[in-house]
């Protein structure tokens, strides 16, 4: 459950005061499945209090960090020269806290165009021979500032314009950045020129700060900064939230439709009050766009939901919902439903309300829901955009599509209500899969479904990006991807395997699978494969037994059984439930009829 004292609006002074017991009672509440993430502070300026807040906001999103802090302003030197600290340390993510008092080559008045050429890209370049070397070095994740404008304009509106203005000089070395992230995967720009603004630029980088503390923020703003930088990280680690449920009257627009009638609610361009409603309308059905889910939790007759959803002037409409639940029901009761419909967790919510009576029950009712304080309509997008619910970090053709596949699914369902044989079902599905080993245009997808929260994940490890590829690169590891359509359409990656080869063992450190495809027989589609890929390498690591382990974690009992059902012989089993299972590859039998495979 969400510290009361990290929600926005948040407070930033008493988060600074009472930090230590706020980390506390996060502690005492840390949840099993918390993830455990190290985490390389590189400051260009003091960082001390940045690293303290940020470990508030990423055990507020079970995520617990070990920190490695580098002295003040030796960011550089500890990476380019291997620290041995830093080397020991081995960083999951390192952080780079720059800002512009790190810039060392500022244009001069009377430099000609050239020479602020070669200044830009002498610092550009700083920065990414420093970058290529934490990926080379470290195969870590990097969050990187970029530079925020100077409080004072020389030449005042003319330093946007003008080559020798530092505001277009800074601006220029930005785009440097942007072009580096655009290129490099893994890459990640902690965007503190958007942040300052939205703060307020004077007041974020008020000089006392920097010449008392060698801070380059004010100490009130490190909150926004460090929430900021922990959006990023629970975003890279699959912690996003992945469905926005919405209350109808009063939420989507003014007025009560089952009382006033359609005509008599305000959406659309007539008035001021239409106009915020109808904004938020279009801010919400943008989501789609990312692969946000969408659905109706709403106290009213259905029919007086769909004409309210019908409104001309209204941007979302009933198609644009994967689930409307529009009744009398409690709404704690229909997230319940609608997340065990979507085969998701009610983690997975946020619930925005107008109504703090409703807001409260569901927080009581539905623990793990994010329920924001929905006030003022002209708001409400300020509301939900700046809790960074659903940051993005990789943007996959999976994600833009995943508001189709849930809708494909549901025609699934419809279809399977009309066979008596499950079996006779799947075949009807035409399935086909894609089972083949890591490939560099699907590694981005890979590493978000490795760190999304999955029921079928037999292991619970987490891997970023760089140790996907790693280990797609390792003639130690045996990687395998699956990617399933049927007759309804393609849902994309939905399977991942890494096993490690060890003495004729191949040990399976990950399994695991997207809902979207559960009891389809996938899993044995991409069990056969694995198989095969072991007895072809047979005679090359003489590989003859595969191991397999189950961690158990709050989410995970319906695997519990899953090497079983595989025809595993079980070795041993611990007190807290987690066991170790073995098979002899030569005495395995096909189990997969239903799936076409293309290997």
């Amino acid at each position: 459950m969400s510290h009361d004292l990290l929600k926005i609006p948040f407070d930033p002074h008493k988060i600074l005061a009472k930090r230590k017991s706020i980390k506390k009672q996060l502690l005492e509440n840390l949840p099993s499945s918390f993830l455990e993430k190290r985490i390389a502070l590189l400051g260009g300026s003091t960082t001390r209090d940045i690293m303290e807040i940020l470990e508030l906001f990423l055990l507020n999103y079970g995520i617990k960090p070990a920190f490695y802090e580098s002295e003040y302003g030796q960011y550089w030197q500890d990476v380019m020269f291997d620290a041995p600290s830093l080397v020991s340390f081995a960083p999951d993510i390192a952080v780079v806290h720059t800002s512009n008092r790190n810039i060392t080559r500022y244009p001069e008045p009377d430099d000609d165009s050239a020479k602020i050429d070669e200044s830009l890209n002498a610092e550009a370049q700083k920065f990414r021979m420093f970058w290529d070397k934490l990926r080379s070095g470290y195969g870590c994740s990097i969050i990187q500032n970029n530079f925020e404008y100077p409080f004072y304009r020389l030449m005042g509106n003319k330093e946007a314009s003008d080559i020798h203005g530092r505001v277009n000089f800074i601006t220029r070395l930005n785009m440097k950045f942007y072009e580096y992230a655009q290129q490099c995967g893994n890459f990640y720009i902690n965007d503190i020129n958007y942040i300052s603004s939205s703060y307020g630029l004077e007041q974020w980088a008020d000089p006392f700060y920097w010449y008392m503390y060698k801070y380059s923020l004010c100490l009130p703003a490190i909150p926004l900064l460090a929430h900021n930088i922990s959006n990023i990280v629970k975003s890279i680690y699959g912690k996003n939230k992945k469905v926005l449920t919405l209350d109808l009257d009063n939420t989507l627009w003014g007025g009560v439709v089952g009382d006033d009638g359609v005509n008599g609610i305000a959406v659309g361009q007539e008035t001021s009050e239409g106009q915020a409603y109808r904004e938020f309308q279009e801010y919400i059905k943008a989501h789609l766009k990312l692969g946000v889910l969408l659905t109706v939790n709403s106290k009213n007759d259905r029919e007086n939901a769909l004409s309210g959803l019908n409104h001309p002037d209204g941007a979302l409409r009933p198609e644009d919902f994967a689930v409307i639940k529009a009744n009398w029901e409690p709404k704690s009761l229909n997230i319940m439903e609608t997340a065990a419909e979507l085969s998701l967790l009610p983690e997975s919510f946020v619930f925005a309300d107008d109504n703090p009576a409703e807001r409260a029950i569901v927080e009581d009712q539905a623990p793990g829901v994010a329920v924001p304080v929905m006030e003022k309509p002209e708001r409400y997008i300020q509301t939900l955009d700046k809790f960074g619910f659903f940051e993005v970090t990789n943007l996959s053709q999976d994600d833009l599509r995943r508001g189709t596949m849930y809708k494909e699914n549901a025609e699934r369902a419809t279809l399977m209500a009309s066979f008596e044989n499950y079996r006779d079902y799947l075949l009807s599905l035409e399935m086909k899969a894609e089972i083949r080993a890591f490939e560099p245009v699907y590694m981005s997808r890979i590493a978000q479904l490795t760190n999304k929260s999955n029921q079928f994940n037999l292991t619970t490890k987490r891997y970023t990006q760089g140790e996907i590829e790693a280990a797609a690169q390792d003639d130690r590891f045996v990687t395998l991807y699956g990617k399933l359509e049927d007759k309804f359409g393609d849902n994309g990656v939905v399977s991942v395997v890494i096993g490690r080869i060890d003495e004729r063992v191949l040990h399976v450190e990950l399994w695991l699978m997207s809902c979207r495809v559960l009891k389809r027989d996938m899993e044995y589609a991409m069990m056969d494969t694995l198989v095969k890929r072991c007895r072809s390498l047979k005679g090359v690591t003489g590989v003859t037994k595969i191991l397999g382990y189950y961690y158990k974690s709050a989410k995970n009992a319906m695997v519990k059984d899953f090497y079983d059902r595989m025809e595993f012989t079980k070795q041993s089993e611990d007190t807290d439930g987690n066991a170790v299972w073995i098979l002899d590859i030569d005495n395995y039998k096909t189990k997969n009829t239903v799936v076409e495979v293309i290997d």
